[in-house]
C-alpha cells in the first residue's frame, strides 16, 4: 500500500507549520484536510497559508471551490485520492494535513461514500431552522449520525439531514476499504497553552482584517445564512457585522471561547484514535515527526 503521513491537531496547534517543514524535508507535497481551506476568499477565518508558505512546499485542495458551492465530503474524498495517488507517482512523498476530523476519517479509514446531490428546496427549509431543531431534525432521521457529528456545526447538520433525507447513511456508517498505509501523527497542547495560542492567533487575525474579510464576502451576495454555515469565524463576525455583538471587543471573547470549545470537540475525535502517535509539543515535534516517519518509510 502506498505510505501517506497524516499530520492532524486541533486549531493553532501549529500543525500547518510543521507540516511544511516536513514536506521539505522529506521531499514531499501536502494535501489539505480543512473543511473550509477548499473555498476561495475564506482565507484568514480559515488560518489559509500565506503566499510565501505556499511557494515552499506544493499544496493541494486549497480554493478550489467557490464560496456559494457546497463541496461535499465525497468530493474531497475523491479530489484527495486523485492528489494523493499523483503526488506518489511522481515519486513524492505525500502528507495529509488538517483539522477536519470527518475529512481525515474519510482518507485514512477509505469510506465508500455515496454522493448524494444536493437537494436545493430541503436547504432551503433546512438554513431557516436554528440549530437545536436541526439537531432535533437529524435525531429523528438518523440517531446514529446525531450521535456522531458537530452538533453546533449547521452545515454538517443540514448535510446529515440531506443524506438521511435521502435514504442514505451519514459517511461515517459507511463500510470501509482504507487504501493507504498511513503514519497518523497529531499535534496539540495542553489546555492553558492552547488558549493563550488560539486568543493570539485570534487577536492577529483581527488585525490583520479579518473582520473586513467577511464584510467583503458578505457585500459580494452571499448570504448571512451560508456565512452562518462557514465556520465559527464567520457566524460570530456576521453577528457583529448585523449588530448583534455589541463590540470588537465582545466579538473576540465571544470568538475565543467558541473556538477553544471546538478544539475540545476536535482533540475528543482524535482521540478516539488510538493509532494517532501524539508529538510532545514541548520537544523538538520536527525531530519527533521524523524520526517516526523515517521508521514508517523502512
Amino acid at each position: 500500500m502506498q505510505k501517506l503521513i497524516v499530520l492532524l491537531g486541533t486549531n493553532a496547534s501549529g500543525k500547518s507549520d510543521l507540516g511544511i517543514r516536513l514536506a521539505e524535508h522529506f521531499k514531499g507535497e501536502i494535501v489539505s484536510a480543512d473543511s473550509r481551506q477548499v473555498y476561495r476568499g475564506l482565507d484568514l477565518g480559515t488560518g489559509k497559508i500565506t503566499p510565501a508558505q505556499a511557494a515552499l512546499v506544493k499544496h493541494h485542495l486549497i480554493d478550489v471551490a467557490d464560496v456559494s458551492e457546497n463541496y461535499s465530503l465525497a468530493q474531497y474524498q475523491r479530489a484527495a485520492f486523485a492528489a494523493i495517488d499523483a503526488i506518489a507517482s511522481a515519486g513524492r512523498l505525500p502528507f495529509l494535513v488538517g483539522g477536519t476530523g470527518l475529512y481525515i476519517s474519510a482518507i485514512v479509514e477509505g469510506y465508500e461514500l455515496v454522493d448524494v446531490p444536493p437537494n436545493t428546496a430541503l436547504r432551503a427549509e433546512l438554513d431557516l431552522l436554528p440549530v437545536p431543531e436541526l439537531v432535533r431534525r437529524l435525531e429523528q432521521a438518523d440517531p446514529q449520525a446525531a450521535g456522531r457529528i458537530d452538533k453546533s456545526n449547521p452545515r454538517r447538520l443540514v448535510r446529515a439531514i440531506e443524506i438521511a433525507t435521502a435514504g442514505r447513511q451519514h459517511s461515517s456508517a459507511q463500510k470501509s476499504s482504507p487504501r493507504y498505509d498511513c503514519l497518523q501523527l497529531g499535534l496539540t497542547w495542553p489546555g492553558e497553552t492552547l488558549k493563550e495560542r488560539i486568543e493570539s492567533r485570534l487577536r492577529t487575525r483581527l488585525e490583520e482584517g479579518m473582520i473586513e474579510e467577511v464584510a467583503a464576502i458578505r457585500s459580494s451576495g452571499v448570504s448571512d445564512a451560508r456565512l452562518d454555515s462557514l465556520g465559527l469565524e464567520y457566524r460570530y463576525i456576521t453577528r457583529y457585522l448585523r449588530g448583534e455583538i455589541a463590540s470588537a471587543d465582545a466579538l473576540r471573547t465571544q470568538l475565543a471561547t467558541a473556538i477553544r470549545q471546538f478544539a475540545k470537540r476536535q482533540l475528543t475525535w482524535f482521540k478516539r484514535d488510538h493509532r494517532i502517535h501524539w508529538l510532545d509539543p514541548f520537544g523538538n515535534c520536527f525531530e519527533q515527526a521524523c524520526n517516526l516517519i523515517s521508521r514508517h518509510q523502512q
